[in-house]
């Protein structure tokens, strides 16, 4: 097993957190391993169903202090838990590349963005106001209230696996909730680090849980079906996301789903090629191309078709593939061999239905986990990729000739996360961004995310958002009172 060098050995844990303390009972493990290496990095314990309901039972004991805090001692543990984090960047970044392979300049920008969302709910906290309405009659006088919806159950991805937590986790806090998180399997390391400097920065026993375990269906019908648990939020994939949607119906739990994106990136033939190419490597290539905003569909209109693709293909062509601790890395690996194996299934089918690969396309050196980064030309609606999330470094390029029809394309998908567009013409960009059918829209922008903004999609992309003022609704109720005999 492969140790890791942290100057905070403490930020290293392997077993669930439960009530503030390391709940290291158990027997069974499980291993995490690097995927650029292929090296065991930890063994995490596995826990399931009763580790489970103790979390949710902590959650649920611990909730009425925490609720009843004021506003202003929440936002002060916050600020300091958001403090500690940024003190210790550079050891969650090395533990954040350790078992998720992004490269490690990605590392430390996500741990700053995940950051982001726990000052700026920190600050938030402060800023949940109620009403005064106006009566229907002089002896009356209406409230409304805004009150914390209790025991949050927090479902997290691999792809982000720290600013997922925080995203979910701080408005929660800043709220009056209690959370009970289960990170994804495959990188629970960064979720548990979490956890650490939250307990240091002063988060109360039972406030924050955290439980690991490899049989997440099962700890999610608990997490799901168990009472005390009063709201669910989830970030993965659209399948998954309505088997827990169903399973909350029961128990009629508030949910928050930020599911699977398909997003298109427009350019017109007026659109500053740079400024798009830019936008292509910020929004297709990130992470390896592993994020739910990623552009799976490239629309280039046809007067610029040729040039863009040459523009492009230089610009992957320089892209360097390797581990992500390496300095002159671009892209690090995808998650396992089984991304690896769906990524060559769906570029497989273009091919085989007529697609021309022009950039990338031989089996990357550095391991089974790698795919060099990949531009498809003559790509066609037929083909799976255009309406599966490809969820990896591979750029397929659609050719339009009208705005009527990129739009039709790009609306031609049951998932609405976000979508980009490239154009000069001003009134364009407002049609676009009006008529395109996602719930975050990039106009000559491929980098679209921060904390002062409502992340979320529409159709089959989810419910709720994150982020922004919005971001903590979510996690509130709203108590109506009628004041009588007045």
């Amino acid at each position: 097993m492969t140790a890791l060098s942290l100057t905070k050995p403490e930020l290293f844990r392997t077993s669930s957190f439960i009530s503030g303390r390391w709940h290291t009972v158990g027997d069974s493990t499980y291993p995490v391993k690097n995927p650029a290496t292929g090296e065991i990095i930890a063994q995490v314990t596995d826990h399931g169903v009763p580790e489970t309901r103790a979390a949710i039972e902590a959650a649920e004991k611990a909730l009425p202090d925490w609720r009843d805090r004021t506003a202003k001692d929440r936002s002060k543990i916050l600020r300091r838990w958001y403090d500690l984090i940024l003190q210790h960047k550079e050891d969650l970044a090395r533990l954040l590349t350790a078992e998720q392979g992004k490269v490690l300049e990605e590392a430390r920008g996500e741990i700053v963005y995940g950051a982001s969302y726990i000052e700026w709910f920190s600050e938030e906290a402060k800023r949940i106001n109620g009403d005064i309405i106006a009566p229907p009659s002089a002896d009356k006088r209406i409230l409304v209230m805004k009150q914390p919806v209790g025991v949050v159950a927090a479902i997290t991805p691999w792809n982000f696996p720290n600013a997922m937590i925080a995203r979910k986790v701080a408005p929660a806090l800043a709220a009056g909730c209690t959370v009970v998180s289960k990170p994804a399997e495959d990188t629970p390391l960064s979720c548990l680090a979490l956890a650490q400097l939250g307990a240091e920065a002063g988060i109360p026993d039972g406030v924050f849980n955290v439980v690991c375990g490899l049989d997440s269906p099962a700890i999610g019908q608990e997490l799901t079906s168990n009472p005390i648990v009063r709201k669910v939020t989830f970030t993965g994939s659209t399948p998954v996301g309505k088997i827990l949607l169903a399973q909350s119906a029961a128990t009629v739990k508030k949910v928050s789903m930020e599911l699977g994106g398909n997003a298109p990136l427009i350019v017109f033939d007026d659109a500053d090629l740079d400024l798009a190419i830019r936008g292509v490597l910020a929004s297709k290539f990130r992470n390896a191309g592993q994020t739910c905003v990623c552009s799976n569909r490239l629309f280039v209109q046809e007067g610029i078709y040729d040039e863009f693709l040459e523009r492009l293909v230089k610009v992957v062509d320089s892209l360097v593939v390797g581990n992500g601790v390496e300095e002159g890395v671009h892209l690090g690996p995808l998650i396992h061999e089984k991304a690896v194996a769906g990524v060559h299934e769906k570029v497989a089918d273009a091919i085989a239905k007529g697609a021309r690969v022009i950039a990338g396309g031989e089996s990357n050196e550095n391991g089974p986990c790698f795919f060099a980064p990949m531009v498809l030309a003559d790509v066609l609606p037929s083909m799976r990729l255009f309406n599966e999330e490809i969820f990896g470094p591979v750029a397929p390029v659609f050719r339009f000739s009208s705005e009527t029809e990129a739009l039709r394309l790009a609306n031609a998908d049951e998932s609405g996360l976000a979508a980009y567009c490239f154009t000069k013409d001003m009134a364009r960009c407002f049609r676009m961004a009006e008529k395109l059918e996602f719930g975050m829209v990039g106009i000559n922008d491929g980098a679209i995310s921060n904390e002062m903004a409502p992340f979320g999609g529409v159709k089959e992309s989810g419910l709720g958002r994150e982020g922004s003022r919005y971001g903590i609704d979510d996690y509130l109720e709203i108590k109506y009172v009628s004041l009588g005999g007045l």
